[in-house]
């Protein structure tokens, strides 16, 4: 029986691998090396902002070890939603640090990019023929939804990936793409199972998160086969378990059978797991059933304006017990004295209280409270002078607020840090998060192909 490999290194490039379990992955002799390289996990900052949310040192490093492999044993390396959130910035970002490490390496090899990112006029075409869709997870649409966004991209599916495969292009890096694709690809372009090889590709992409002990900074391996695959880790202290393996599975999905991508359903519902030896998980049943119409997730994030917070805690029994109408008077006090203000955003996330979480909740103590709670003052406006002032004012205000049963008057709040207000930047949130139809799997995924010598693009 034919059998296809594939190396998945780490769950996200740049969260790093020990170098014993890479060497021992590359000793099972891959077909291919892929990595998925981003999440919307982290917020929409990364989308709207255009900037990668990994380090690029920690991912030049992990490319370090990929690359040289990939090239000794004369395989593809293909890299999925480049820099984090796949925009052509991300993207862009990238491939400098490809090309710094193939000059710093003298590599050379046929490379592809795949840009995932849709101009906001093809994207409102698209709308005025109907052919947007909301989805449960997010409200339908607007125009102005479009208009706002900074960056827009697409999940692509394994269809662009092949087209570069084809064009013989051994490192492939991609914008946003459907997690799977990068480790699905290969396979289905050699003809092997398209439902297969996807739901590997879903357990591959957080490498060893789907073994036992689990962990995003190491490797897992994966075996397909006409009928079925294995999953294994490269590093004898994990185990692959049908637990693990089927927790994976369901990994981040709303349906346990039916796990919806670019162009159709993977369909679970006939999918077992097998234990095979004590590390290793045999999967068997898992099916692609194709959509009558081709769609692609869209992703879109718009600035919403900039972010000043401050840190205290306190170790006052009697504010943490009445913190709920403390926060509540001086966000009345700060909007009395800002009431020609209207568009700011001002907020209290309180640590500790309730014995767990996030104010508001958590779990009862039987009427104990908790020796010290931590709080966040988060003031977002549509300035940053507009959100220190805001941010500021909080602070004070809550430092030296007056409450029933107050003892001391110096002040309410240690503040572990001077200064004691940070700005933290632009503030974005999703804009896009729907479905469109497409007339071809590749309309929106133009592949760039070239020969890159040490380095240097020709």
């Amino acid at each position: 029986m034919r059998e296809f490999r594939v190396l998945s290194p780490t769950a996200i490039l740049g969260y790093g691998f020990p170098a014993a379990s890479f060497e021992e992955g590359m000793r099972r002799k891959p077909h291919v090396i892929a990595v998925d390289a981003g999440s919307t996990d982290p917020g929409p900052y990364y989308l709207g902002s255009g900037k990668s949310f990994t380090d690029r040192g920690a991912v030049k490093r992990d490319m370090e070890f990929m690359l040289a492999a990939a090239m000794a044993e004369n395989i593809p390396v293909i890299i999925g939603t480049a820099g984090g959130s796949g925009a052509d910035s991300h993207l862009a970002w990238n491939v400098d640090i490809i090309k710094e490490i193939a000059a710093e390496m003298g590599l050379s090899f046929k490379m592809a990019e795949i840009s995932a990112q849709i101009d906001k006029e093809a994207v409102k075409q698209k709308f005025k023929e109907g052919k947007l869709a909301g989805m449960k997870a997010a409200p339908a649409p607007t125009l102005k939804d479009i208009e706002d966004s900074t960056n827009i991209v697409a999940q692509m599916g394994h269809e662009p990936i092949i087209k570069a495969l084809e064009a013989g292009a051994q490192v492939i890096i991609t914008g946003r793409a459907y997690d799977p694709t990068v480790f699905a690809a290969l396979a289905v372009k050699q003809g092997y199972d398209a439902g297969l090889a996807l739901h590997m590709g879903k357990i591959l992409e957080c490498a060893a998160i789907a073994a036992t002990p689990g962990s995003g900074s190491d490797c897992m391996f994966g075996y397909l086969r006409d009928n079925c695959f294995e999953m294994a880790t490269t590093n004898p202290a994990r185990k692959c378990t049908t637990t693990s393996v089927a927790a994976h599975t369901l990994y981040e999905k709303s349906d346990p059978t039916r796990l919806p991508g670019p162009g159709g359903v993977l369909d679970l519902t006939q999918t077992t797991f097998e234990q095979a030896t004590d590390s290793t998980v045999i999967v068997r049943g898992s099916r692609f059933i194709p959509d009558a119409a081709y769609h692609v997730k869209l992703e879109g994030a718009r600035l919403l304006g900039h972010r000043t917070i401050s840190f205290a805690a306190t170790t006052d029994p009697i504010m943490i017990s009445r913190l709920d109408e403390i926060v509540k008077a001086v966000k009345e006090r700060v909007r009395g004295n800002f009431n020609d203000i209207t568009d700011f955003f001002l907020d209290f996330k309180v640590y500790g209280q309730s014995g767990a979480g996030f104010y508001g909740g958590g779990t009862d103590r039987g009427g104990v409270m908790p020796p010290e709670a931590a709080i966040i003052i988060e003031a977002v406006a549509q300035t940053p002078q507009l959100a220190d002032t805001i941010c500021s004012f909080a602070r004070s205000t809550l430092l030296h607020f007056g409450y029933e049963g107050r003892k001391s008057t110096a002040g309410n709040l240690a503040f572990p840090f001077s200064p004691s207000d940070f700005r933290g930047g632009a503030v974005y949130e999703f804009s896009l998060y729907c479905l469109m139809a497409v007339d071809t799997p590749c309309e929106f995924f133009p592949v760039k192909i070239y020969d890159l010598i040490k380095g240097v693009q020709s």
